[in-house]
C-alpha cells in the first residue's frame, strides 16, 4: 500500500510503500536522501507511476488529533508555507528517539475538586452567558484591566472539563503568567501540562508522549506552540493577551496563532475565546462585524478605584530640577511609598545603560559589525552590546575612527535607571527585570518575594507591564511614554497604547485605597495617550480605525511584506525597483516604493523591503506564489519593522 507523508524538512510531500494499514496522523520513520527523519501520514494513494521507498516503522500507533492535519494544511495554504514545514510545528525535536525515562503517569483528576465554586459577579456571570451563547467559533472578550478575565476562563474550562473535554490556553510568555499558572493548577491538579522553551529535548518529547496517550482530558498551558498539542477532545482554546505580537512566528513557518486557533476552533466544533484589555483594533472590528464581542467593563473588586493619573510635561524642567530622569512629583511619591513601605514600578520600554555610543569629535558611532545597529552600553559590566544579535564587546579608550579619547554615551535604558534610583534612595530595595536578568533573578523566578514587598522599587521594561497583580503596589511611573510613537510603522501608536493601558492597569485594583499614576511624555497632548491615561479603548478604536482606513492598512486591506537580501546595495535596488514596476501595473494591489529594511546592514549584505497590500487576500496569495523564491515573504505581519 501507498501513502502521503509529510516528512520533517522537506518542502513537499512524499509517496513511500508499507505493507500494512496506516491512519491519517500516524506518526512513522522514513528515509529521506541518507538520513531516516519522522513523517506523519496524511492519506492512502494509489501506487504511483515512480519507484518508492518504504516507510521503515511506525513510532506511534495512535494518531495525531485530526485537527493538527487539518491545521498544518490551513498554515500552509492561508500563509503560503512549504507543507513539509509545519511538520516542525506539530512534532517536537527528538520525536524519533527512544527516552530512558518514561511520560508522567501521576494520577489524573476525574472529577473537579470542590475549589472549583469560582465566584462571579453579575458583570462577569453576563460575559459568560454572552460567551456561550452559540457553542462554536471564535468570541473576542475585551475586559478592562482587574475586570476578572481569568475567573471566566476558569469557568469555561471546567465546563468544559465536565464533558470530558480537553482545553488549551495560550499565553504571550510562561515566565509572565505565573500566576495564571498557579490558579488553573491548584483546581485542575496534575491535569495542567505546561509547555515552554526552556525544557530540554528529552522533557519536550515526553510532554508530547503523555499528551497524545492521555485518557483524560487535560489543560494545556504554554506559549504559541502549545496550540499544536496532540491533545484529543479538544473543546476550548483561550488566548490570554491575545494583542500580544509574540503570538506571531516570525522566523519560517511564519504564521499568526490567533489565526490557526481559531481554525482549529471551528474545525473541533469548539470555542476560541480571545481575551484583551486592549485588543488589536483589527481583530475588535472583526469582533463587532460578526457580531462576536463580549465586553467586560467592570473591575472585579468593588472597592478598586481608579489610579490618579499626573500627566508630567518633559519639556518643562522645573518640574526635573532633582533628577534630570525622574520628576519631583514621582520622586516625592516614591519617597511617601518607602515610609508607608508601599512599592513603585517604574517602567521604560529600553534596556541597557545608553543606547548610544558616539565620538564627540568627528561623530563616528560605535556599531554592531553584524548588524551595523549603534551598540548600547551595558555600565554594570562596561560593555557595549548588540540587542540584535547579543554582539558583546568591551568599550574602546578611544574613537576607532579619529583616536579621539572623548566617546560619549547618549540616551538611557532600565540599567542606567535602576543606578540612579540607588543613588536618590541608597536604603531602598531597587530591582531590575528585563532580558539582561540572569536565571534566578527573573521576575517569574523571585515573583514571591516582589509580591510580598520584600522589593520596594522594580524598574524594567515591557515584562511589568503584563499580568502582574501586586496587593502593595501604590505607584506607577512610566519615564517617557512617547518613546515608540515616532517608529515607521502602522502598529506604532496602538503598541504605545497598549503599552500604557496595562501598565497603568497594574494598580487601582482594589488592594490599596489610593494609586497613582505618573505619565512623562513630551506630547502631552497626543490623542493616543489621551486615550490610554483615560482608559478609553473604544474611542482609541474608532481613533486608529479611521487612521487605517485612510492609509489602507488592516483591518481593511490585507498586508504583505516582502524582504530581499544581496551583497550589493546597487544590485538590490535595481533588481527591487524591477519587481516594483512589474507589480504597480496591476491595479488590485497598493504597492509601496522599494526602501531599505529597518535593520538594512548584516554580514549577509543588504536588504530591503516592500509592502504590498491588497482588498483581496486571494489575489494577494496569488501575486505572492508568483515571485522570485529568494524573497522573504510575511502574510499579515503585526509590525513593519
Amino acid at each position: 500500500m501507498f501513502y502521503e507523508v509529510i516528512p520533517v524538512g522537506k518542502v513537499e510531500t512524499l509517496t513511500y510503500d508499507f505493507d500494512g494499514s496506516l491512519f491519517p496522523g500516524q506518526i512513522v520513520l522514513v528515509p529521506l536522501g541518507k538520513k531516516s527523519v519522522p513523517g506523519i501520514i496524511v492519506k492512502k494513494v494509489a501506487q504511483p507511476n515512480f519507484k518508492t521507498k518504504s516507510i521503515l516503522k511506525i513510532l506511534y500507533a495512535k494518531p495525531l488529533p485530526s485537527h493538527l492535519l487539518k491545521a498544518a494544511e490551513f498554515i500552509h495554504e492561508y500563509y503560503l508555507v512549504p507543507i513539509g514545514l509545519t511538520a516542525n510545528l506539530i512534532l517536537p525535536t527528538g520525536v524519533e528517539k527512544k527516552r530512558r525515562t518514561k511520560p508522567n503517569k501521576t494520577e489524573q483528576n476525574k472529577t473537579i475538586p470542590n475549589q472549583a465554586n469560582i465566584p462571579l459577579n453579575p458583570a462577569q456571570k453576563m460575559a459568560l452567558e454572552g460567551l456561550q451563547k452559540g457553542l462554536e467559533g471564535t468570541k473576542l472578550l475585551y475586559g478592562v484591566t482587574g475586570s476578572g478575565k481569568t475567573n471566566i476562563y476558569l469557568k469555561m474550562a471546567i465546563n468544559a472539563f465536565k464533558q470530558q473535554k480537553s482545553t488549551i490556553l495560550l499565553v504571550p510568555e510562561i515566565a509572565l503568567t505565573s500566576q495564571l499558572v498557579q490558579i488553573f493548577q491548584e483546581i485542575f491538579k496534575n491535569n495542567v501540562v505546561l509547555i515552554h522553551s526552556k525544557q530540554t529535548e528529552a522533557e519536550r518529547h515526553l510532554i508530547f508522549e503523555r499528551i497524545i496517550e492521555a485518557e483524560e482530558p487535560l489543560i494545556i498551558i504554554g506559549p504559541r506552540s502549545a496550540l499544536f498539542a496532540p491533545v484529543h477532545n479538544l473543546e476550548l482554546i483561550i488566548v490570554d493577551e491575545e494583542h500580544e505580537t509574540t503570538y506571531y512566528q516570525e522566523n519560517p513557518p511564519r504564521y499568526s496563532a490567533i489565526r490557526v486557533a481559531s481554525f482549529i476552533a471551528t474545525a473541533v466544533k469548539g470555542q476560541c475565546i480571545l481575551g484583551s484589555a486592549t485588543p488589536t483594533v483589527t481583530d475588535y472590528y472583526i469582533a463587532k462585524q460578526k457580531d462576536s464581542l463580549v465586553t467586560l467593563k467592570e473591575r472585579a473588586k468593588k472597592e478598586a478605584k481608579k489610579a490618579n493619573i499626573n500627566i508630567i510635561d518633559l519639556k518643562n524642567r522645573e518640574d526635573f530640577s532633582k533628577n534630570k530622569y525622574f520628576s519631583n512629583q514621582m520622586l516625592e511619591s516614591i519617597k511617601k511609598n518607602l515610609e508607608e513601605k508601599r512599592q513603585t514600578l517604574i517602567f521604560h520600554n529600553r534596556r541597557g545603560s545608553a543606547p548610544l555610543t558616539i565620538c564627540e569629535h568627528c561623530g563616528h558611532e560605535i556599531t554592531c559589525p553584524n548588524c551595523f545597529l549603534p551598540l548600547t552600553l551595558h555600565a554594570d559590566t562596561y560593555e557595549l552590546v548588540c540587542h540584535t544579535c547579543e554582539h558583546h564587546e568591551k568599550v574602546p579608550l578611544s574613537c576607532p575612527e579619529c583616536g579621539h579619547l572623548g566617546l560619549v554615551h547618549k540616551g538611557f535604558g532600565t540599567k542606567l535607571l535602576e543606578s540612579e534610583l540607588k543613588k536618590l534612595f541608597p536604603k531602598a530595595r531597587v530591582k531590575r527585570f528585563d532580558a539582561d536578568n540572569k536565571k534566578g533573578e527573573t521576575l517569574d523566578a523571585i515573583y514571591e518575594e516582589v509580591r510580598d514587598g520584600k522589593v520596594d522599587i522594580l524598574v524594567g521594561t515591557q515584562g511589568l507591564a503584563k499580568g502582574l497583580d501586586l496587593p502593595k503596589l501604590a505607584t506607577v511611573g512610566v519615564v517617557q511614554a512617547d518613546a515608540g510613537l515616532s517608529l515607521p510603522d502602522y502598529a506604532a501608536e496602538e503598541r504605545v497604547f497598549q503599552l500604557i493601558t496595562q501598565v497603568i492597569g497594574r494598580v487601582g485594583r482594589g488592594h490599596l485605597d489610593a494609586a497613582e499614576v505618573f505619565i512623562q511624555t513630551f506630547r502631552p497632548e497626543h490623542p493616543v495617550l489621551k486615550f490610554a491615561t483615560e482608559e478609553n479603548y473604544e474611542e482609541f478604536a474608532k481613533y486608529l480605525l479611521k487612521q487605517r482606513q485612510k492609509s489602507g492598512f488592516p483591518p481593511y486591506k490585507y498586508v504583505a511584506k516582502l524582504e530581499l537580501t544581496m551583497k550589493t546595495e546597487a544590485i538590490i535596488i535595481k533588481k527591487m525597483r524591477e519587481v516594483a514596476q512589474k507589480l504597480q501595473q496591476n491595479a488590485n494591489y497598493l504597492v509601496s516604493p522599494p526602501q531599505p529594511a529597518f535593520h538594512e546592514r548584516t554580514i549577509k549584505g543588504y536588504t530591503w523591503e516592500m509592502i504590498i497590500r491588497s482588498k483581496s487576500r486571494k489575489e494577494l496569495l496569488e501575486m505572492c506564489s508568483s515571485l522570485d523564491q529568494n524573497f522573504r515573504l510575511t502574510l499579515d505581519p503585526p509590525s513593519l519593522l
